[in-house]
């Protein structure tokens, strides 16, 4: 991890996540169970979030199939600005422990942090270039408004350089984030 950046309640630290209500106990999970963990994350088994959504295993197989198609898929956004997109829209959804996790990933990708911190502390006029702002502003107008989006905006990703493909991506990314901090946020608490 690149330095410690805190503000407004939002790090870069490294975060645990409790669930507030019962997880599956791993000794007690069943085959079903086990098995989509070991589809979902490598540290699933070690997650009170996928250890809780594994009450439900077809439906953390669909999601963990979602997720990992939209932010992992080669091709596209970059991984690193599909990470940025992730941290902005944790962040406008107040989702410490997203913001946290997507922070780290992007500053491990893009090998810098000076955008995280410009994002934890106003995302608003975050970015450092005229791509890295149309990103920003394209997750928040699509996280405070999604009903909103005009093609006004989806040009103004295309002036900046980002192709179709990649602007499908980005809206994946904000999109996928909207159910995952609504997930974090209603059913556990950042710990750490």
């Amino acid at each position: 991890m690149s330095r410690l950046i805190e503000a407004h309640g939002f790090t870069n630290r490294v975060l645990e996540w409790d669930a507030w209500l019962d997880i599956v106990p791993l000794a007690d999970a069943s085959a079903e169970q086990i098995a989509v963990l070991e589809e979902s994350h490598p540290k699933a088994k070690e997650s009170d979030y996928y250890l809780f959504l594994a009450h439900q295993p077809e439906i953390l197989r669909q999601r963990s199939a979602a997720f990992n198609a939209i932010m992992y898929a080669p091709g596209g956004l970059p991984r690193a600005e599909r990470e940025l997109a992730s941290t902005v829209v944790s962040r406008v959804n107040g989702c410490v422990y997203c913001a946290s996790v997507h922070a780290q990933r992007f500053e491990q990708l893009a090998k810098r942090d000076d955008v995280i911190e410009q994002v934890f502390n106003d995302p608003a006029t975050a970015g450092t270039s005229p791509r890295e702002k149309a990103i920003v502003l394209a997750s928040i107008d699509l996280t405070l408004t999604p009903g909103r989006v005009d093609p006004a905006q989806l040009r103004a990703l295309r002036e900046v350089g980002l192709s179709d493909d990649e602007i499908l991506d980005l809206v994946h990314s904000i999109a996928i984030f909207a159910w995952a901090n609504r997930l974090m946020l209603n059913l556990g608490e950042p710990v750490g």
